[in-house]
């Protein structure tokens, strides 16, 4: 297999050129676009400082102040990120393993976030994009960029008595980052999952206590590997089962990705699916604009974070069918 420095340099290279000139051109119109916004709603800070002008008038002002940035985005830093997902992702991803394949807009389904049961609340507002789905041997894959957020709305009860209140809208963010599914080859009778062991890290013998109140996730599974446990806690609704699965090399597996990748992750087991949440703080697979494409470190940091989930396949060892479908 060639090696990512001899892919980047005979198959993107000639694209990330003519890349540059968008990017360029993007970043030349935007520094006015930027200043001009800037200065306007400055002007119109002062102005409602010195002559009491009404709230609404500055919604306003900000509303005129961002029509040259909409303008900046359509014209020129949409049609650079599109062209740029449209041809240096997709070569990245078949570099990666040619059964793969990448669709910029698709995602993971948000019935495949809520099957998982990793996370207890309900995701009122679910974005994706950056979807790599296909076969890895004899596993069949799906990953993409989510962004979930739950949303509570609230009477404003600072209104005063006898006027209509107002409800306000409060967003809490649950997930952000990369969500993968993969087919376990087993049907499970339940859902076990395995979740960062935050607790027992923070309050020692008191973790313990609080996690065996979590029933919401089922019963609190103690396993034999102190490593595993040190690192993560696991609850399931069948002490058997959860054992069955989390063989001692799987955990082993397990311990050996999440020291090596350094992320939080969740992973569970429900249905005939394994799935995996890995936290990210920062958008994966956007193109640069401050910084040159033709600098190498970039191509390989999306290189790298793709190849992270990828690597799920062979580090789990999922292709090795243990079990059947029931």
């Amino acid at each position: 297999m060639r090696s990512l420095e001899a892919f980047y340099e005979s198959e993107l290279m000639p694209d990330l050129v003519q890349l540059e000139d968008l990017r360029k051109t993007a970043k030349k119109r935007m520094v006015p676009v930027v200043v001009f916004a800037a200065l306007f709603n400055l002007a119109c800070l002062i102005l409602l400082a010195k002559t009491g002008l009404p709230l609404n008038m500055m919604l306003i002002a900000l509303c005129i102040s961002a029509v040259p940035v909409f303008i900046w985005y359509a014209k020129y830093f949409k049609g650079y990120k599109d062209r740029f997902k449209d041809v240096i992702i997709p070569k990245i991803v078949a570099f990666i393993h040619p059964e793969l394949k990448y669709e910029k807009n698709g995602m993971v389904p948000k019935t495949a976030f809520i099957n998982s049961r990793l996370f207890a609340e309900h995701p009122d507002r679910y974005y994706g994009d950056d979807l790599v789905s296909g076969t890895l041997g004899r596993t069949a894959i799906q990953f993409s960029e989510i962004q979930v957020n739950r949303v509570e709305r609230v009477r404003d009860h600072s209104a005063e008595a006898g006027s209509s209140r107002k409800t306000r809208t409060r967003v809490y963010p649950i997930f952000k980052g990369l969500f993968f599914a993969a087919d376990f080859n087993k049907s499970f009778s339940g859902t076990t999952i395995v979740l960062p062991d935050k607790a027992e890290k923070l309050l020692g013998g008191m973790g313990q206590a609080l996690q065996k109140l979590n029933v919401q996730k089922g019963e609190l599974i103690k396993l034999e590997d102190p490593e595993f446990e040190r690192l993560f806690v696991v609850y399931g609704q069948d002490q058997v089962e959860a054992r069955y699965i989390l063989s001692t090399s799987l955990m082993q597996r397990i311990t050996a990705f999440q020291t090596r990748t350094q992320k939080e992750i969740r992973l569970s087991f429900s249905g005939n699916m394994l799935y995996v949440a890995i936290a990210f703080d920062r958008e994966l697979f956007e193109p640069a604009l401050m910084d040159s494409l033709l600098d190498f470190s970039r191509i390989k940091e999306y290189y790298d974070d793709m190849k992270l989930v990828i690597d799920i396949v062979d580090e789990l060892n999922l292709n090795t069918r243990i079990w059947s479908k029931q």
